[in-house]
């Protein structure tokens, strides 16, 4: 029988405990008195992340089953160094889909300590192929389902290359069903999969969207049917958001970033059996899911960045917020979100604010 180590806070108790023999899978635990969130040593995945009193995980998507000891991204993964293919000669040298990031061990650098308002840690990982290497740091709260994350890239490379950071959280079911609301602050979009030197038209506007028919799709629902697949927007505000809500779980799931790290939201879609499989809430550094040869030569869409640079030896930092929140029956879906030190409070389509949707994030916000 094997046991790995799970770090794991509760309350005002730091403490090791032996994990679950039976899944043989190394995990980074943050819990309070409210909410659990656990990160996936073996892939760097953020793969659950519920209240206490519910069994009901929203990023329960491709979860490794019981015993599984398989190095994968699931529920929400990071897409480093890479948003998509690899080259067909990268592919052909062992670059993964998506980047290396989801593919490789990370390690547990700091575990969970406890300060008021927050419990900290932190992991990290070496991208051999890529050459980068990145630092998360988890700023768990310590009373609200609340976590704001942290990642430092390095370029360790002798050189300054281009790379791309796409963070990929995905509901699945229960939490997704037919009746569940996806909105974002995302303005003019387009569909992945648009032929270069325009792969951005035709371009329309969030909510709406244009299938391979040329037909206008709302992208708020998904029934049956997931064309488009993949579709971009580009941040015209100082901060990006994008939620997915279930008002019969009574739960919302969303994010929150500013728009000069991540200018981009994509929103993906999977449909198995005639029922809604997979959303992906995906956020990051492009808009356009190709190689880098095609990136650079595009450039840019909308006047918005396709790729970034890092120099040799530079690291730089990006951070998001993540939240839960427990909605009624009859929420209509969020039409706004204002950010603030302390809170962020949520507007609901077609309300006043007679209804306080809120969640209190004072002291995890970086400064």
């Amino acid at each position: 029988m094997k046991l790995f180590v799970v770090f794991f806070f509760a309350l005002s108790l730091v403490r090791l405990e032996a994990g679950d023999a039976s899944s043989n899978r190394p995990t980074l635990v943050l819990e309070n008195s409210s909410a659990r969130l656990v990160m996936d040593l073996a892939g760097g995945s953020l793969g659950e992340f519920r209240f206490l009193e519910r069994e009901v995980n929203p990023l329960n998507w491709a979860t490794p089953k019981p015993g599984a000891t398989n190095i994968q991204g699931f529920g929400h993964f990071l897409c480093l160094d890479r948003w998509g293919p690899p080259s067909t000669a990268e592919g052909a040298k062992g670059m993964p889909y998506h980047g290396e990031a989801a593919h490789v061990v990370w390690s547990v650098v700091r575990g969970p300590t406890a300060s008021d308002p927050v419990v900290e840690a932190e992991a990290s990982a070496r991208l051999p192929k890529a050459g980068l290497s990145v630092r998360r740091r988890l700023r768990f709260s310590r009373q609200a389902a609340a976590c704001a994350v942290v990642e430092e890239i390095t370029n360790e490379n002798p050189l300054g290359r281009i790379y791309n950071a796409v963070q990929h959280p995905t509901v699945g079911p229960p939490f997704l069903d037919a009746t569940t609301i996806v909105d974002c602050n995302g303005r003019r979009g387009f569909a992945q999969g648009g032929a270069l030197p325009s792969p951005e038209e035709p371009s329309f506007f969030w909510p709406q969207a244009l299938n391979r028919d040329g037909e206008s799709v709302n992208l708020r629902r998904l029934a049956s049917d997931p064309n488009p697949n993949v579709v971009s927007y580009v941040i015209e505000e100082s901060h990006g958001w994008v939620t997915a809500a279930s008002p019969q779980q009574g739960l919302l799931i969303g994010y929150v970033w500013k728009s000069t790290d991540y200018p981009w939201v994509s929103l993906w879609r999977d449909v198995r059996d005639g029922k809604p499989a997979a959303r992906g809430l995906e956020f990051g550094t492009t808009g356009l899911h190709q190689p880098f040869a095609i990136l650079v030569e595009k450039g840019r869409i909308w006047e918005r960045p396709l790729f970034e640079h890092l120099d040799a030896g530079q690291t730089i930092a990006k951070s998001y917020l993540m939240f839960l929140c427990r909605i009624p029956e009859n929420f209509n879906g969020v039409d706004s979100m204002e950010v603030t030190p302390t809170r962020l409070r949520l507007q609901e389509r077609g309300r006043g604010r007679d209804r306080d949707l809120s969640v209190e994030i004072a002291g995890l916000l970086p400064k």
